[in-house]
């Protein structure tokens, strides 16, 4: 019930769900006390309703969105209370008096100055806006000088409307003392201060301040990529959410043995981008992209089929790949826009003949298996549910419900409720953990609106599991061992950079100040390690747990689990890198044989139906090994899907980007085209 209050409110924490409801309910009693008249009612709610306003700005909660979008945003808000002030005034027998007109003329003329405030945030943001934006490149030839300080634009409306609070509180003391005077040196306050801020905003308009223009901005990146030469790049658009396609990515970047250049297209995914010390460039416009002097380029790697590729695969120079972000068996893994690429690089043998099967105009010639790079840090062997006295944990990860209908999609609609429940209620305990994908719910509602009922009963289950007096015990006997781990959560979370900073408007600063040495990236992987592992020291290792956000990642939730539940997707293809029991559901109703045939991954799992009756095999599995009968089926499995264990996926990786470089440069030589300063390293 909570939770459901909590995504109503648009707050995600108590303290959240609290400012909220002190702000919303400030402005009848303000209402009330003005009417009454009370200047000490009046000033007291009017603080709540400061203080709350600030805390849900500070917090940046997604109740403030629905606000806007009702009418009722930051300037209506303040624009209330002054005219609440107004009305006290009046109800205390001050409407005849100058003052009172006096300061209707004042807040008329407040809001009138706010017109150039923002008009010089918008320019002072347009003149700080390079045409790309850089992480881990070295700026200082450019070069950017210093915009205004982040005290003065950091949430700049908010700010200026602040500037108010001297002569609402002066019009409070005209009340409270009986005398005019009072209003007007909050009048004074207010204006000196607003009119300071405009003044401290104008400094920073000077040509000095701006860096160079989007011309000169190109021609120096030009001269930058043919000075660090980058032979490998890794192309990626797409929506907020799908940063993580990209993100997974990165590691294998840094480790290959060719110079890597990631390049974006949109400045979203950029504050999103996962830590890294490889140069990284986002350019959003289309033309400013097709007018850079690539040449030196020998690989585009591409994770993700979107129309946008279209930009860097018009350059013959170099050889295209599709990598995708996941192998499986899904309809996405056999589109035929990868025709478009000169190579498509697959796992293991699966999709080789996955492509050859769909039969939509991929070569085999042109596939080539490197494995997948990514898969090094998921563990292998028997889950931490074969520790004694633990219970097994299960992960449901299910996929998001598709572009299409296909009720093979997704489980959530049709088996979601019944697996989870089944698990909940098991004779069997078991703990669950719940990671739905992030686009749950983006294109067919209903997926929501399971996702939620979903939630729900988890909470449930996981407070009646605290009210069992077996796992209250359990939870006395751990609870200073979880408050040292929520500490260490608490600490971390200070320590880490904040993403407004990253995200912050002033652009230009930004890139050129993010620039991560090996040894920050190397502490900052050492802080992800010590938060992963503090979190799941956080809770009980019987307490079922809903994880929705980015962390703990996918991957960090396979080696928590001891089996998995999940679609056809590419979960389950990396799962089975653990060699762990996993189960697929088969929601269009195929039957398992036909399932099996159509779907490679699933050859050694546990088929549920929509009623997930089957998961009791899966259960017997986990906590009688001997028991299970497909183990030696997924170890089969593994090799074809995902290829051997030597040479290692990322060997196979670098040398297939060697010898498509070469290939690439071989081509430019035919073509006249050749760069005498290109190295290229054959396998």
């Amino acid at each position: 019930m909570r939770g459901v209050l909590y995504r109503l409110a648009g707050v995600t924490t108590g303290a959240e769900l609290a400012a909220a409801l002190v702000t919303v309910l400030s402005y009848p009693l303000m209402l009330g006390a003005a009417l009454l008249p009370s200047a000490t009612g009046f000033a007291v709610t009017a603080a709540f309703s400061y203080l709350g306003d600030h805390y849900l700005h500070r917090r940046g909660v997604y109740l403030l969105v629905r606000m806007g979008k009702a009418r009722v945003g930051l300037s209506i808000r303040f624009l209330i209370r002054q005219l609440l002030v107004v009305l006290l005034l009046a109800r205390c027998d001050w409407a005849g008096e100058t003052v009172f007109s006096t300061a209707v003329v004042a807040f008329l003329v407040f809001y009138a100055l706010q017109a150039p405030h923002t008009g010089l945030i918008m320019v002072m943001r347009r003149k700080r806006r390079l045409p790309i934006a850089t992480r881990n490149i070295d700026l200082s030839t450019l070069p950017v000088p210093n915009g205004a300080p982040r005290w003065l634009t950091h949430r700049a409306v908010e700010k200026a409307l602040h500037t108010e609070l001297p002569l609402t509180l002066g019009l409070l003391g005209v009340i409270w003392a009986d005398d005019a005077r009072w209003g007007y040196a909050g009048m004074l306050a207010t204006f000196a201060l607003l009119l300071g801020y405009l003044v401290a905003l104008a400094a920073f308009l000077r040509p000095s301040r701006f860096p160079p223009g989007p011309e000169r901005t190109l021609e120096w990146f030009d001269e930058w990529l043919r000075a660090h030469r980058p032979t490998v790049a890794l192309y990626f658009s797409g929506s907020k959410d799908s940063a993580y396609q990209v993100n997974m990515w990165l590691d294998t970047m840094e480790k290959l043995e060719a110079k890597p250049l990631v390049i974006l297209r949109e400045r979203a995914i950029l504050s999103r981008l996962a830590t890294t010390t490889v140069p990284v460039v986002c350019v959003p416009s289309a033309v400013d992209l097709m007018n850079m002097d690539l040449s030196m380029l020998r690989v585009g790697l591409y994770p993700a089929n979107v129309g946008k590729n279209l930009h860097l695969l018009r350059v013959p120079t170099m050889k295209h790949v599709f990598i995708g972000h996941g192998d499986s068996d899904k309809i996405a893994s056999i589109n035929p826009y990868a025709k478009a690429y000169d190579e498509v690089w697959t796992a293991g043998r699966a999709g080789r003949d996955r492509y050859a099967l769909a039969d939509v105009g991929v070569r085999d010639e042109d596939i080539v298996e490197v494995g997948r790079p990514q898969l090094a840090t998921i563990a292998t062997g028997a889950g931490p549910g074969a520790a004694p006295g633990r219970i097994p944990t299960i992960l449901y990860a299910p996929t998001w419900e598709g572009w299409t209908d296909d009720p093979g999609n997704t489980s959530l609609l049709l088996a979601g409720e019944n697996i989870v429940r089944r698990l909940l209620t098991s004779e069997r305990p078991v703990r669950l953990l719940y990671k739905p994908h992030p686009f749950t719910g983006s294109r067919n509602p209903e997926a929501g609106v399971v996702h939620r009922r979903i939630v729900a009963m988890i909470a449930e289950a996981a407070a009646a599991r605290a009210a069992d007096p077996r796992w209250a015990a359990e939870a006395d006997r751990t609870a200073e061992e979880r408050a040292r781990a929520q500490a260490v959560l608490r600490r971390i979370e200070e320590e880490r950079p904040g993403l407004s900073q990253l995200a912050f408007w002033d652009d230009a600063s930004v890139s050129r100040d993010a620039l991560t040495p090996p040894e920050e990236a190397a502490e900052e992987a050492r802080r992800d390690r010590e938060w992963n592992d503090a979190y799941w020291r956080s809770a009980g290792w019987w307490e079922h747990r809903v994880i929705t956000g980015p962390e703990p990642q996918l991957f960090d939730c396979f080696n928590e689990s001891d089996a998995l539940v999940s679609d056809i997707s590419s979960v389950v293809s990396d799962f089975i890198a653990s060699g762990k029991p996993y189960a697929v559901t088969d929601s269009a109703a195929l039957g398992a044989e036909e399932f099996k045939r159509q779907n490679t991954a699933v050859r050694a799992a546990v088929i549920l139906s929509n009623e997930a009756a089957e998961l009791e095999e899966l259960l017997t599995a986990v906590t009688v090994p001997e028991a299970d009968p497909l183990a030696h089926d997924r170890l089969e499995l593994k090799r074809y899907l995902l290829g051997p264990d030597e040479p290692t996926s990322l060997q196979r990786f670098n040398a297939a980007i060697a010898a498509l470089a070469a290939r690439a440069e071989a081509r430019n030589r035919a073509q006249g085209e050749a760069d005498p300063a290109a190295v290229v390293r054959a396998p």
